[in-house]
Parts: C-alpha cells; sequence; structure tokens
C-alpha cells in the first residue's frame, strides 16, 4: 500500500507521516525533508530557496521524480509532500490542514522565530508553491478532490490522525 500524505507547511504532514510509517513498518519519503536538505547544502533558508526554485523548475522536477521513483521501487510507502497525492500514482490520498495561525505559530515554535516574521514568510513561501505548482505542473493544490480524506490537525492530535489513518487504509478499496 502507498499512502500519500499532503498539507501546507505547519499543518502536521510530516509529524503525521512519521507516526503511519511507523505504525505499519512502512517506509518514509519525505519531499519536503528532501527540500530542506537541498536548500541547507546551498546554504539558503526555505523561503529564499523556495524562490530560486521557483526560476529554476528542475528543483521542484527532481524531487517530485525521486519521491516517484522511490514510492514506485516500494510495495508499502508513506510519501509525505505537498505534491504527494499527485505524483504517487495508485495511492491512498491524505490531505491534512490547520488554519493559519495555528500553523504559524507551530512553525515559529520549531524554527526559534517570531510569530509575524514566520506569518510573512509562510504566506510568501505558499504563494511561490502555488505559482511554481500551477507554471510547472498545472496543479491546484487548492483543489482537494483528489483526496480519500481529509484531516483539519487543529481539531486532532498528530498521533489521533495517525491511528485513523491506519484504520482507514484497511478499509480502503479503490
Amino acid at each position: 500500500m502507498k499512502i500519500a500524505i499532503s498539507g501546507p507547511p505547519g499543518s502536521g504532514t510530516t509529524t503525521v507521516a512519521k507516526f503511519v510509517a511507523e505504525k505499519l513498518g512502512y517506509e518514509l519519503i519525505s519531499a519536503g525533508e528532501i527540500f530542506r536538505q537541498m536548500a541547507r547544502e546551498k546554504g539558503y533558508t526555505i523561503e529564499e530557496f523556495s524562490k530560486v526554485a521557483e526560476e529554476n523548475e528542475e528543483i521542484d522536477y527532481y524531487i517530485d521524480r525521486t519521491q516517484k521513483e522511490l514510492a514506485k521501487s516500494k510495495e508499502n510507502v508513506v510519501v509525505e509532500g505537498r505534491l504527494s497525492a499527485w505524483v504517487v500514482e495508485d495511492s491512498f490520498k491524505v490531505f491534512i490542514f490547520a488554519p493559519e495561525d495555528v500553523r504559524v505559530e507551530r512553525i515559529a515554535k520549531r524554527e526559534g522565530k517570531s510569530i509575524e516574521k514566520v506569518r510573512e514568510e509562510t504566506r510568501r513561501r505558499e504563494m511561490h508553491e502555488r505559482s511554481r505548482y500551477r507554471k510547472y505542473y498545472g496543479i491546484n493544490i487548492d483543489d482537494w478532490s483528489i483526496y480519500h480524506i481529509i484531516f483539519n490537525s487543529a481539531c486532532f492530535s498528530a498521533e489521533a490522525i495517525a491511528k485513523l489513518i491506519v484504520e482507514a487504509v484497511k478499509d480502503f478499496n479503490c
């Protein structure tokens, strides 16, 4: 079973994906981690690297191609990333969201930055990503109709969402 978990920054997709992979004994492939690692290696912040990626489509293509190829080579895998549900074929597609205030607070805490700075960075990052995905792939990431199940992570803990996903995949038959 392939499980694709997507959602905006700060929604908890990485944490939930880790729990799901752990509970099922599946490998985890994280597009966000690939992107963050590339940014670090090149000496950029996430926001700066998002701008670079907007001008260099090869960055997104590399991440998405890597995710897709790795997922294709595995029988059982959890794939986490903004476009995972769009690029990983034949997967159980999960979307996790939370209100902006909740997401910004989580990111600020994680990165040790002010709420105001993170709000500004997150809005710009999401704008850049929305633009890139439409430009490069013709994807509207605001279209949630491709997902099999959707969670508001402001209402559930990451562990609770993971538990619900594990239960849902047992009955998945699409």
